[in-house]
C-alpha cells in the first residue's frame, strides 16, 4: 500500500484532488449547481500554481462537450463536470465521443432535470446516459468519488471509451466526510501510466480522418465493436479494482451488498441513500427481521450476473429507484434489476418504490418502511413513496388582481413616429409613478440586487399589457418559489439556452389567434428577461429571434457574471474580476479576457432597436423602454440592457449600487446609448459633462476588482482601460456619422 493523508472534504471537492493528481491537460467546463464545485476547486489551485490545467469556459454545456471531444481527439487527458439539465443540452455530444473511440472521463453530480426547475439531487439526469455507450460508475460515498476518478480513466484509456463518475448531487457531492487520498501525486500517474495513442490525430505524416459518415454494413459493425468494448470494460474492471485495492486497501466490486446472504429481504438502493438503507437493516435484523442491502458500483456496463448472486437467496426485492421512466411500471434500475434476474432464472418478485425526487430528504425509517413493503403480499409492485396530498382550496379569486390595459394605459409614456425615429412624450419618473407594478413587492432577491429595480424601471414605461418569460437565473429563482408567484401577469419560465426561442414561439401563436378571433385584439408586449450569463449561453437563440425579427424585447440585466449558481464567470464579467472560476493567486489575475458587448452583437442583427440603461439616469431608461415597447409590438425585436448590481457577488454595499452603476457609466465602461434603425445615438457623454473618470474608479469600488488597485496589476487596469476607452471612441465615431 502506498502512502496516504487524511482529507475532510466533499464529493466535489475530492473530484478536485483526484483531477489535480491525474496531471490532466484539459477541462471545457460550464458552470451548473450541483457539480460547480469541481470547476472552481481547480481554478483555486490554478490561480495557486498547484495545477498547468488548461481551463475553458464555455458558453453552455454544448460546447464544453464539443471542447472536451477535441481535446480528447488531439491526445489530451481530458475532464468535464455536469448535472441537470446541463448533461441533457451537451447528450448529442457524448454518443459520438463514444462511437469515435477517444477516452475521457466526467463526473456527474446527479441532479433533478426539469421542468420545473429543482436544484437538488436524484437520478433523473444519469438515466439518460445508458444509451450513450459510456461506462458509468456509481459512488455512494465521498471516499469513492475520489478513487473512482482515477480506476475510471484508467478503465477509460484501456478500453478507448469515455467514462462517467456519478454521485448523489448535494448528498455525496457537498457532504464533508473524512477521506483518504495519496500523499505523493506520482503514486496515480504511475498507478495510470503514460497515455498511449494507437492512432494519433496529429501525426501529420499519418493522417487520418475521425468521424466517417457512415452506411450498412459499417455502421452496424461500429456499434458492434462499441458493444465489444463494453463487454471488455466489464472484464477490466475487475482486474482494476484489485490492482487499486492492492495500492489503496479499499477494495471494491461491481456490486456491493450488506447482509444479503442470509436475507430473506433485500432492499437494492443506489448512491447515498444505501449507507441510510444499512442503519435500518441493523435495527430490523436486532428485531430478528432478516433483511439485507444492495447497491450497484457500476451501472454500465449493467453487472447482471453479479446482481444475480447477491439477490438469489431473497425472497423479496424491492428496488427504490431515484427516478422514474414514466409508463414503464418502474424506474431504470428496477427494469434492469428484473431483466438480470429474469436472464439467470430468478422467480423472485420485484417491487418497485419511486422516492426521493427532488432531493427529497431519505431516512432510516423510510428505509425501514419500504423493506416491510417488499415483504407485503398486499403492495402493490410499483408505487410512488413520499407522495403527499397537498391543501386544495377552491377558490375562484385569482392571486392577483389582473393587470388590464384600462388599469396601465394612463398616458404617462406617449410615443409618436416623426423623421424616422421614435419620441416619447412624457417618461419623466413622476408620469409613471401611477402605473401599477407587474412585479409583486413579495419576492427573495437579496438586499441591493438589481434585478427587480431594472424590471419595474422596464415595466413602469409600458403601458401595454406585457407577457413576461424569464430565462432561469437569479430573476426567476427569487420570484417564483412554488406556489407563490411575484407576477401580476402572465409568466413563462424556459432554461437559459431556450428562452428567447419560446418567447418568439408564444408570440406567434398570440398574434396568430389574434387574427383568427379566438382571442381579443389588441397590443401584447413580449418580454424575455435574461441576465446570470443568460446572453452567453442563450446567446445563439437570441441571434436566431432577431435575425427572424419576431416582434418581442430581449431584456438583459447584467449582473457581470453566473449569480445564481455562486458567481462564476460569464462572459459579461470584467476583465480581471475575481470569481469562483476566475480566482486571484500567484498564477492568476482573475478573468483574463474581455467582457463582451452584447449591444453590439445585436446591433449587428439589424434589429429595429438596441438599447443601454442603467438606474442612475431612469428618465432615459423609462424613454428607452417605451421606445422598445413601440417597436415590439408594431415592427419586430427589440433588444435592452441595463447594468444590474449584485452586491452579494460585487462585494459592495447594497447602500452604495446607485452610485457604483453611476460609475460605470462615467467612466464609459458601460455608456449609455441606442441604435435607432441602424443609426447609433449616445444619449449620455460623460467627457463633455466633466463627469468621466478613470475606469479604476469604479474597479475600486467593488471587492470582486479592488485587488487591481496594487501595483502587481497595473498593467491589466492599463489594457481594462485602453478597452474601455476605444470602444467609447468608437461609438462615438458611430453617433457622429450619419448612417452608423
Amino acid at each position: 500500500m502506498e502512502k496516504q493523508v487524511m482529507e475532510y472534504a466533499g464529493g466535489n471537492e475530492m473530484a478536485a484532488i483526484a483531477i489535480k493528481q491525474i496531471g490532466y491537460d484539459l477541462m471545457g467546463y460550464y458552470p451548473i449547481t450541483p457539480s460547480t464545485q469541481i470547476a472552481e476547486g481547480l481554478d483555486t489551485m490554478k490561480a495557486n500554481g498547484e495545477t498547468d490545467l488548461i481551463m475553458i469556459a464555455a458558453e453552455g454545456e454544448h460546447s464544453a462537450a464539443g471542447i472536451c471531444y477535441g481535446a480528447a481527439v488531439g491526445g489530451g487527458r481530458v475532464i468535464n463536470a455536469t448535472s441537470a439539465n446541463g448533461l441533457l443540452y451537451a447528450i448529442e455530444q457524448f454518443p459520438v465521443q463514444s462511437g469515435t473511440r477517444y477516452p475521457m472521463v466526467m463526473n456527474v453530480a446527479c441532479r433533478t432535470i426539469s421542468g420545473p426547475l429543482s436544484i437538488k439531487g436524484d437520478h433523473s439526469d444519469i438515466m439518460f446516459m445508458l444509451n450513450a455507450g459510456w461506462p458509468i460508475l456509481f459512488a455512494h460515498q465521498v471516499q469513492e468519488v475520489y478513487d473512482f476518478n482515477i480506476i475510471a480513466l484508467k478503465l477509460a484509456e484501456a478500453v478507448r471509451l469515455p467514462v462517467i463518475v456519478a454521485y448523489d448531487g448535494f448528498f455525496t457531492s457537498h457532504q464533508k466526510r473524512k477521506c483518504l487520498r495519496f500523499e505523493d501525486k506520482m503514486t496515480v500517474r504511475d498507478f495510470l501510466g503514460p497515455k498511449k495513442e494507437e492512432y494519433p490525430f496529429l501525426d501529420l505524416k499519418n493522417p487520418i480522418t475521425v468521424g466517417s459518415y457512415m452506411n450498412e454494413p459499417d455502421l452496424i459493425n461500429n456499434r458492434y465493436q462499441l458493444h465489444l468494448a463494453m463487454k471488455e470494460a466489464g472484464r477490466r474492471l475487475k482486474e482494476l479494482f484489485a490492482e487499486y485495492e492492492a495500492l489503496s486497501g479499499r477494495g471494491y466490486e461491481k456490486v456491493e451488498g450488506y447482509r444479503y446472504e442470509d436475507a430473506e429481504t433485500i432492499l437494492l438502493v443506489l448512491g447515498s441513500s444505501y449507507d441510510t438503507a444499512l442503519d435500518a437493516v441493523d435495527q430490523m435484523r436486532k428485531e430478528g427481521k432478516k433483511v439485507g442491502a444492495v447497491t450497484l458500483h457500476v451501472l454500465r456496463p449493467f453487472p447482471a450476473k453479479e446482481v444475480y448472486t447477491f439477490c438469489k437467496n431473497a425472497a423479496h426485492i424491492l428496488v427504490a429507484d431515484r427516478q422514474d421512466s414514466y409508463g414503464a411500471g418502474g424506474g431504470n434500475l428496477s427494469i434492469e434489476v428484473r431483466s438480470a434476474l429474469q436472464k439467470y432464472g430468478s422467480r423472485t418478485p420485484v417491487k418497485s418504490l419511486i422516492y426521493g425526487l427532488g432531493g427529497k430528504d431519505f431516512f432510516v425509517e423510510d428505509a425501514i418502511k419500504m423493506l416491510e413493503w417488499a415483504g407485503n403480499a398486499k403492495t402493490p409492485d410499483f408505487a410512488y413513496y413520499g407522495v403527499t396530498k397537498g391543501d386544495w382550496e377552491e377558490t375562484d379569486a385569482p392571486f392577483f388582481a389582473p393587470l388590464t390595459a384600462e388599469k396601465t394605459k394612463l398616458g404617462a409614456t406617449q410615443v409618436k413616429e416623426e423623421e424616422g425615429k421614435v419620441q416619447v412624450l412624457g417618461g419623466s419618473l413622476n408620469a409613471t409613478a401611477a402605473i401599477p407594478k407587474r412585479l409583486a413587492p413579495g419576492h427573495g432577491a437579496c438586499p441591493g440586487c438589481g434585478i427587480p429595480v431594472n424590471i419595474n424601471l422596464l415595466l413602469r414605461a409600458i403601458e401595454d399589457p406585457v407577457v413576461l418569460l424569464f430565462q432561469t437565473g437569479c430573476g426567476m429563482i427569487v420570484t417564483t418559489a412554488y406556489p407563490r408567484t411575484s407576477f401580476k401577469v402572465p409568466y413563462l419560465h424556459n432554461l437559459f439556452q431556450n428562452g428567447a426561442a419560446t418567447l418568439s414561439g408564444l408570440a406567434e401563436i398570440c398574434y396568430r389567434k389574434q387574427k383568427k378571433g379566438e382571442i381579443p385584439p389588441g397590443d401584447i408586449i413580449f418580454i424575455m428577461v435574461s441576465g446570470d450569463g443568460g446572453m452567453d449561453i442563450g446567446m445563439g437563440s437570441a441571434l436566431g429571434t432577431a435575425l427572424r425579427g419576431h416582434r418581442l424585447i430581449l431584456f438583459e440585466y447584467d449582473n457581470g457574471g453566473y449569480m445564481n449558481t455562486g458567481y462564476q464567470l460569464s462572459y459579461s464579467t470584467p476583465k480581471g474580476a475575481r470569481s469562483s472560476t476566475s480566482h486571484v493567486g500567484r498564477q492568476q489575475y482573475g478573468k483574463t479576457f474581455f467582457h463582451k458587448d452584447m449591444p453590439q452583437i445585436m446591433a449587428a442583427t439589424g434589429i429595429p432597436y438596441v438599447a443601454t440603461m442603467a438606474e442612475s439616469n431612469p428618465t432615459d431608461f423609462i424613454k428607452k423602454a417605451a421606445k422598445a415597447a413601440y417597436y415590439a409590438k408594431t415592427t419586430g425585436t427589440a433588444y435592452v440592457k441595463a447594468l444590474s448590481a449584485c452586491p452579494l457577488n460585487w462585494n459592495d454595499k447594497p447602500a452604495t449600487e446607485r452610485k457604483v452603476i453611476e460609475t460605470a457609466v462615467n467612466c464609459c465602461y458601460f455608456p449609455l446609448y441606442e441604435v435607432e434603425k441602424g443609426k447609433t445615438t449616445l444619449n449620455y457623454d460623460p467627457e463633455k459633462m466633466g463627469r468621466k473618470v478613470p475606469v479604476l474608479d469604479w474597479l475600486s469600488m467593488m471587492g470582486r476588482t479592488k485587488h487591481l488597485q496594487k501595483e502587481t496589476y497595473a498593467e491589466v487596469v492599463e489594457d481594462m482601460q485602453k478597452e474601455v476607452d476605444r470602444r467609447f471612441a468608437r461609438l462615438k465615431a458611430r453617433a457622429e456619422n450619419p448612417i452608423l
